[in-house]
């Protein structure tokens, strides 16, 4: 089920980082069950097999390429096969990440550096990679990065996560203007907590903190893979044709109730 009218996205040919878990995959799924065509891209051949199975099982078209986009050279590749398989590519959502809570003091300069460069120098090189793709789209070219405003804020314990979150939200919004006159649009989202990812469950869940982070949200309870979805598709359809360099923040009011002091 969707709140978007059948084939919203079709003829589109959208290409998802990290795609093959969590929200990247859940992103994928609801563009393929909107008509686009999909290309997943994630670092282990198995989760990527089921995923791309289980959007045919869905009757949405959709393709696996192993990458790992701290490698400009898969980078690129990822986006050959996409315009080799699809004929173009329309649509880029960055939701590869990494991140693990460590106070700054302890945290390794292997460990910062690990983080920077999927999330963010991940970012920057399939943005790059894709831009003569988004540049040529019919539909005027997508580009989507998932971001947090704790970047922005201060993120304790995880200063390498929400550096580089940061920075992709500065990135963003210089290639909103720089590629605006290419008539591709740079947005980003911003996702609170989300119930069933591996973020929520190893940042909160396994720390013993869900139910304090539950109370940071607004409106009480945890995010579902489908929200942050949805503001995706939005971004990516014929309804973001006026958006650019804006950061979609959809995190249940966290933003305005979050306390950084706290504990975690």
């Amino acid at each position: 089920m969707s709140v978007f009218a059948p084939g919203i996205l079709a003829g589109r040919v959208a290409l998802t980082t990290g795609g093959a878990t969590g929200l990247g995959f859940a992103i994928a799924r609801q563009f393929a069950l909107l008509g686009a065509r999909t290309v997943l891209v994630g670092r282990t051949q198995e989760n990527l097999d089921k995923a791309v199975a289980e959007i045919r099982a869905l009757g949405g078209e959709a393709i696996g390429v192993k990458a790992d986009v701290r490698e400009y050279a898969q980078v690129e590749n990822a986006v050959r096969m996409a315009i080799t398989t699809f004929d173009g590519l329309d649509i880029l959502v960055n939701s590869a990440a990494g991140n693990f809570f460590c106070p700054s003091s302890e945290l390794s300069p292997n460990g910062w550096r690990t983080v920077v460069d999927i999330d963010l120098n991940g970012t920057f090189f399939c943005c790059k990679a894709a831009f003569e793709a988004l540049r040529q789209s019919r539909f005027e070219g997508r580009i989507i990065s998932l971001v947090t405003t704790l970047g922005t804020t201060g993120w304790p314990g995880q200063a390498h996560a929400g550096a580089a979150k940061a920075g992709i939200l500065s990135l963003s919004r210089t290639l909103a203007i720089e590629w605006a006159k290419y008539k591709i649009h740079v947005n980003t989202i911003s996702p609170g907590p989300i119930a069933g990812t591996e973020g929520t469950r190893k940042l909160y869940e396994q720390r013993g903190l869900a139910e304090l982070q539950a109370r940071r949200v607004a409106l009480g309870r945890f995010g579902e893979t489908k929200d942050i979805a949805y503001a995706a598709v939005y971004l990516a359809s014929p309804a973001g044709d006026f958006i650019t360099g804006a950061d979609m923040i959809v995190d249940g009011g966290r933003w305005l109730n979050y306390v950084a002091n706290e504990s975690g």
